[in-house]
């Protein structure tokens, strides 16, 4: 019997999410297709103008917003941003320094570094068992 090789293929919002787009501002021929795993590593290796101009001007999707601010995605929503936004609202965001935006910076912060004690402690320990071996 011989097997066949399918061409792994994904939905546009899988393949707009992995390269990090706002699936609503990519042209209509990706919105409306499937992306093969070979389009979309040629996507990310040569990537056509209008996914380097999405990349660099937005809209921009949550996740990109919430890096791109130093939030995160929760973040995002308590501060009212619900909406993509382009690199020039982020910006001026950054610029404005609202009040919830620097909580938010300030909470992932914290929670940065809870997560690297973490990380840490558990190196520790993992360092632990051997030495009481001996």
């Amino acid at each position: 019997m011989t097997s066949q090789k399918t061409t792994q293929t994904m939905k546009p919002a899988t393949a707009a999410k992995k390269l990090g787009v706002y699936l609503q501002a990519t042209p209509a021929e990706f919105q409306e297709g499937v992306v093969s795993r070979d389009e979309l590593n040629a996507l990310q290796a040569d990537p056509p103008q209008w996914l380097v101009d999405l990349r660099r001007n937005g809209p921009h999707p949550r996740p990109v917003v919430a890096a791109k601010l130093g939030v995160s995605i929760s973040g995002l929503a308590r501060g009212g941003v619900t909406e993509p936004l382009t690199t020039e609202q982020i910006d001026a965001l950054k610029a404005e320094n609202p009040e919830w935006l620097q909580k938010e910076r300030a909470t992932q912060a914290e929670v940065r570094k809870e997560a690297a004690r973490i990380k840490a402690k558990k190196a520790a320990g993992e360092e632990r068992p051997d030495a009481a071996r001996g």
